[in-house]
């Protein structure tokens, strides 16, 4: 949990205002995580989803991929990460 926080934190210190985060939910090997901004629709958009991948991937070692993405609003996203396989064991 304290890895994951760290990736979020790292994530809102290069990111914000344009987009911050924060989690919602860590259950099993699924994390909801909230992400808000004014969001620059012009440079790539689904990058910001990407880039707190990355972030969780550096800060805990773990790799994630992008399950779902729901919008709430227009600046407002649950962004689903499930644990990817590996070796047919869940890491």
């Amino acid at each position: 949990m304290e890895k994951i926080k760290k990736g979020v934190e790292k994530f809102n210190r290069y990111r914000s205002p344009e987009a911050t985060a924060s989690i919602v939910d860590i259950k099993g090997d699924k994390i909801e995580v909230k992400v808000n901004g004014p969001f620059c629709r012009t440079c790539g958009f689904y990058d910001y989803f990407d880039d707190l991948r990355i972030e969780l991937e550096s800060s805990t070692g773990i790799n994630f991929e992008i399950e779902d993405v729901n919008e709430e609003s227009e600046d407002s996203y649950i962004v689903k990460f499930v644990l990817k396989e590996k070796g047919g064991e869940k890491l």
